[in-house]
């Protein structure tokens, strides 16, 4: 895929052969036909804590190609299942959206883990002025009400959780973005040692561009791809990192298409956690698909905290690996794309390989 080309084709991909995951099959918000009713889930609901109706409207942030909630008609919606964020704020935002597209009477059910905001959901669904059955079931919380007639607080509840332009760091972000009000330490010290980049590239979980924005400010890369799984963090990207030659992407970095190729540099803040909980080949998912992105010799820029055993993940795909700094419990790595082996040594390689029984 080529850095010229426009977000909306790569969203048009993904909404012919997105990936949904589990619960009800994925259908964007254009494919409801107007004489249907219309239902919408929000994130992937485990099928055993409640039931998704078939083709509902996808409108997690989290699923490439899924339909904008915030865009979304009010009092249009005739029921909606929503797993529901861990942040406070970003929960309240988000349930507040969903019932302000309900019709009056349509059904809610919201679940939540409850170390991750699901023992809040009555008392926050309450506050909105909406009556609630609560359940329990698998360490999670079921929420269950109707869109009442009168609704209090729901606005505000929107603004808080929408985007805005941070004035100490000049960049706009969103709760429930990662580190959505503060540069986190690891890209500090990344940010700190890297040199002028020169080339085409990629910010390879983007996040809000903190790192494609220091790239593209030294002047030598000229084209720059802004790579996540998170609409409302591309949305602020685009804003925070401009010019010539940015394109964002939004993809999940663990499905192989539609990322750019044959680049000369990815810079990258690994994720590390999936839903919550620690992930370690998150982030070698990310080294891997970063090599299949890189032209022989193009280098990877990586920070990671110090803990997680990256090295392994790094070394058939790079060489020379150069630890360039280890600060703060990050470590930052220089590594560059192995360069294809000289042809009688790859068939030597296939010879000994045939051999052996």
């Amino acid at each position: 895929m080529g850095l010229q080309s426009r977000r909306q084709s790569v969203e048009h991909r993904f909404q012919s052969h997105g990936h949904q995951g589990q619960g009800a099959p994925f259908v964007p918000l254009t494919s409801s036909a107007p004489s249907q009713p219309m239902t919408a889930v929000y994130g992937h609901v485990p099928a055993d804590l409640a039931e998704v109706p078939a083709a509902s409207v996808q409108c997690s942030p989290l699923v490439p190609g899924s339909s904008v909630l915030a865009d979304m008609p009010a009092d249009g919606c005739d029921g909606f299942v929503m797993h529901a964020p861990p942040g406070t704020i970003e929960r309240r935002h988000a349930m507040a959206l969903a019932l302000r597209t309900l019709k009056v009477g349509a059904p809610l059910t919201v679940v939540a883990a409850n170390d991750k905001g699901g023992t809040r959901l009555a008392d926050e669904l309450t506050a909105f002025g909406c009556t609630v059955d609560a359940d329990h079931r698998r360490h999670h919380r079921i929420a269950r009400t109707v869109r009442p007639d009168r609704l209090d607080g729901l606005e505000d509840a929107i603004a808080a959780g929408a985007p805005r332009l941070l004035p100490d760091l000049g960049l706009w972000s969103q709760p429930g973005l990662f580190n959505w009000d503060r540069i986190d330490p690891g890209s500090k010290l990344l940010l700190e040692r890297l040199p002028r980049l020169e080339g085409r590239g990629a910010d390879l979980g983007c996040g809000i561009g903190v790192l494609a924005r220091a790239v593209m400010a030294a002047g030598g890369c000229k084209a720059m791809a802004l790579i996540d799984i998170d609409r409302r963090a591309l949305d602020m990207a685009a804003r925070n990192v401009t010019g010539e030659g940015v394109q964002t992407v939004w993809a999940d970095v663990r499905q192989p298409d539609g990322l750019p190729a044959s680049l000369d540099l990815v810079v990258m803040n690994p994720p590390f956690h999936d839903a919550g909980s620690e992930d370690k080949t998150l982030g070698t998912t990310f080294i891997t698909r970063a090599a299949g992105m890189l032209r022989p010799g193009g280098k990877l820029w990586l920070v990671a905290n110090r803990h997680l055993p990256y090295e392994a993940a790094l070394t058939p795909l790079f060489d020379p690996i150069e630890p360039v700094a280890q600060a703060s419990g990050f470590k930052v790595y220089a590594a560059t794309r192995k360069r294809a082996a000289p042809r009688g040594r790859r068939e030597q390689t296939t010879e000994t390989l045939a051999r052996k029984p």
